[in-house]
């Protein structure tokens, strides 16, 4: 089975009105939901293979509270995923090589619902899903492998929010 990891950056301050988007650090709220967050990993077992990052700095630091956690995988911090589209967000998960089982997903609303939404119909769980990706959240897919979106694939059928 594959596995994708949705994971919406923890919650953002919004202290600093001067502060550009882009280098928006966690609240207080967020670092303590990392925390949780890294918890519930070590509870799951949850492991990527690869963890997508945007480079936005609110992300960077959700990723880093949750490191610990992760295992050790490959760890990519990219630019375009910051803002990113749902079909932007997909089209970078199918430039994911085939040999690659689980992937995570950092990113930010709306791109992260709308693939969440986009990419879980029409399983059950999409009904909850469907009001809200909350910051921190995290949607875990899980697929035949030739259900999900890697290189030339489909999108999932199943879905799994913790």
């Amino acid at each position: 089975m594959r596995r994708l990891y949705l994971l919406r950056h923890a919650k953002s301050s919004w202290k600093d009105p001067d502060l550009a988007d882009l280098d928006r650090p966690l609240a207080r709220r967020g670092r303590r939901a990392s925390k949780a967050i890294a918890g519930y990993l070590r509870e799951q077992d949850i492991e990527p293979e690869l963890v997508l990052c945007s480079s936005a700095r609110r992300t960077r630091e959700t990723l880093e509270r949750l490191e610990p956690a992760l295992g050790s995988p490959t760890v990519r911090i990219e630019p375009e995923l910051y803002a990113a589209s749902a079909s932007a967000l997909l089209e970078r998960l199918r430039r994911v090589p085939d040999a690659v089982g689980s992937v995570m997903l950092i990113g930010h609303n709306p791109g992260m619902h709308d693939l969440a939404l986009d990419v879980a119909r029409p399983a059950p769980a999409v009904r909850e899903l469907e009001l809200k990706f909350l910051t921190a959240a995290l949607a875990t897919l899980v697929a035949h492998p030739a259900s999900l979106p890697w290189p030339g694939q489909p999108p999932l059928k199943g879905a799994h929010t913790p």
